[in-house]
C-alpha cells in the first residue's frame, strides 16, 4: 500500500520546518528566524496514529515572477501540494492573519485538497488570542500549536491521523514491526548512501535531477540555492537502491560568515559523515580548485569512498588539456586516494551521466573489499624483501605480520617489534604496494603499526 503524503505549507517565517522537525521526530530540516531559508522540499517517514506517513515540508509561499528564485520555489511548491493527501496550512499567531495567508488560504480550497490548518506559535497571550482570527480564512478550526516548543503536537498528530485517507488493507502490527527490523538489519538489498558534494554552482543539484529524472532540486544561475541537505530515494536501470543527498555547495571556511551558510556548511558536512560513496562534482570548466582539493581531503579523512565528476564538459573546449591538468592535479596533491576514478559528464545535457553510477558501484565494491591473512602476509613478505624496513634510531625494525582488521575503508594492521617507530616514508611505500597489488584504487587506506612486546629487546 502506499504510504500516504502529508504537506506542510504556508507563507515563509511561520514555523513549518520547526513543525516538520517536531512531527518526525529529530532535527533534519534547517531552522532559522529568517523568512526563505527552506528552498527545496525535505521529506520523511515517520509512524502516526500506528501507521507509517510520508512528511513533506515545502518553501513559503510567494506571490512573484515565474522566473525569478521565489517563482521557481513556489512553483516546486505547488507541484507537491497537488500530489498531497493531506495539506498543513499553517500560519503565524502571534502576527495574525496578512493578505499573503488569506491569498493562499483561498488558493488551497480552490485546489479541492484536503486541508488541516495549523495556527503555530500560539504560546502565551498575544499567540492564543490571534488565533481566532484564522477562522476568517474559512478553512476549519484552527488547530493550536507551538512547533518549538512542542505544545499541542500530539493533538495535532491524532487529527492528521484521523484526516488521512482510510488504509486500503489493514496492516498487521507484526507486519509494521517486520519491516522496521529488515530497514535496519544489514542486508545486501539495503540502499547505498551516496552524497553529491563540491563548491557552489558546480551543478550539483542539476545532476541529481538528470540521476532522478525529474526536477525534483531547485536550481538556476544563482550559486547557493541549495541549503539543506535533501535526503532522495533512487533506483538505477538495474533496480539497484541508493539514498541520494544532495547538499549546499561548500566555500573555504573564511567566505562563510552569515549563519544560514555556516548551519547550511554543518548540514552537508554531518551528511558525508553518514556517506558510503561521495560523489565529488567539480566544474570542468573553471578546473579542478584548491577548495575542490580541500573537500576531496575532508572526504578521504572520514574514510569514504569518492568519485569525481568533471561537470559541463560541454563546455570545455580543449578537453585533452583539461583532463590532463585534472589527473595531474589529482596525482600530485591527492595522493592518498591514488587511482580515484574521474568521470566526465554534462548534468544538463545528459551526456555521460549514464557512468557515473557505475563508477559509484565499482568503489563501492572496493571500499568493502576484504583480503585473506594468507594473501596479506606473501604480498608482505615480498615487499619487505625489495624494500627493507630502515633502521630507526640505530635500530632495526622487525616487521613480522599484516592482517586485515575492517573493511569500509579497507584497514590494515601490521605487527612486529618496535613497529610503532615506522618512518612516515616507509608507511607510505607499504600503502601504495597494498593499493597496487590489491587494486584498491580510489578509496582510503588505514595502515596502523602495533609494536610487539620481546624481552631480549634491549640485547640487541
Amino acid at each position: 500500500m502506499e504510504t500516504p503524503l502529508v504537506v506542510i505549507a504556508g507563507r515563509p517565517n511561520v514555523g513549518k520546518s520547526s513543525l516538520f522537525n517536531r512531527l518526525i521526530g529529530r532535527r533534519q530540516a534547517l531552522v532559522a528566524d529568517q523568512p526563505g531559508l527552506t528552498r527545496d522540499r525535505q521529506e520523511a517517514t515517520c509512524r502516526i496514529g500506528g501507521r507509517m506517513v510520508r512528511i513533506a515540508d515545502t518553501a513559503g509561499l510567494e506571490e512573484a515572477p515565474p522566473e525569478s528564485l521565489s517563482g521557481r520555489m513556489r512553483q516546486g511548491a505547488a507541484t507537491i501540494l497537488e500530489q498531497a493527501d493531506l495539506i498543513l496550512f499553517v500560519v503565524d499567531a502571534r502576527a495574525g492573519i496578512l493578505p499573503p495567508d488569506a491569498h493562499f488560504g483561498t488558493w488551497l480550497r480552490r485546489l479541492g485538497r484536503p486541508v488541516l490548518l495549523v495556527a503555530n506559535k500560539t504560546e502565551g497571550r498575544v499567540g492564543y488570542a490571534n488565533a481566532v482570527d484564522a477562522y476568517s480564512l474559512g478553512l476549519g478550526e484552527p488547530l493550536l500549536v507551538s512547533a518549538e516548543h512542542g505544545e499541542g503536537i500530539s493533538s495535532l498528530m491524532a487529527d492528521i491521523a484521523a484526516a488521512l485517507p482510510p488504509p486500503a488493507t489493514k496492516i498487521r502490527d507484526e507486519d509494521v514491526e517486520e519491516a522496521e527490523e529488515l530497514t535496519a538489519a544489514e542486508d545486501p538489498g539495503k540502499p547505498l548512501k551516496l552524497v553529491i558534494l563540491g563548491r557552489p554552482n558546480a551543478g550539483k543539484s542539476t545532476l541529481v535531477n538528470r540521476l532522478l529524472g525529474e526536477d525534483r532540486m531547485l536550481t538556476g544561475p544563482e550559486p547557493g540555492i541549495t541549503r539543506d541537505a535533501i535526503t532522495l530515494p533512487l533506483h538505477d536501470i538495474e533496480g539497484r537502491a541508493y539514498q541520494l543527498v544532495d547538499t549546499a555547495g561548500l566555500r573555504r571556511r573564511a567566505r562563510v560568515q552569515n549563519e544560514i551558510e555556516k548551519m547550511s556548511t554543518g548540514a552537508s558536512i554531518n551528511a558525508m559523515r553518514f556517506a558510503e560513496v561521495v560523489v565529488l562534482v567539480v566544474d570542468a570548466v573553471d578546473g579542478l580548485h584548491d577548495q575542490d582539493l580541500q573537500i576531496a581531503r575532508l572526504v578521504e579523512r572520514e574514510g569514504r569512498a569518492m568519485v569525481v565528476a568533471l561537470n559541463k564538459w560541454d563546455a570545455v573546449e580543449d578537453r585533452d588539456a583539461t583532463r590532463k591538468a585534472v589527473s595531474d592535479r589529482l596525482e600530485r596533491s591527492l595522493a592518498q586516494l591514488k587511482g580515484i576514478p574521474v568521470v566526465t559528464l554534462s548534468a544538463v545535457t545528459g551526456a555521460s551521466v549514464h557512468k557515473l553510477l557505475p563508477a559509484v558501484r565499482q568503489v563501492y565494491a572496493t571500499w568493502n573489499k576484504r583480503i585473506t591473512t594468507s594473501a596479506l602476509n606473501r604480498w608482505f613478505e615480498d615487499a619487505l624483501g625489495r624494500h627493507p624496513p630502515p633502521n630507526v634510531s640505530g635500530r632495526r625494525l622487525k616487521l613480522r605480520y599484516v592482517t586485515q582488521a575492517t573493511a569500509r575503508p579497507p584497514t590494515f594492521v601490521v605487527f612486529g617489534t618496535r613497529a610503532e617507530g615506522t618512518p612516515e616514508d616507509y608507511r607510505r611505500y607499504l600503502v601504495n604496494e597494498l593499493r597496487n597489488i590489491f587494486d584498491l584504487p580510489g578509496t582510503p587506506i588505514r595502515l596502523d603499526f602495533r609494536g610487539t612486546v620481546n624481552p631480549y629487546d634491549d640485547k640487541d
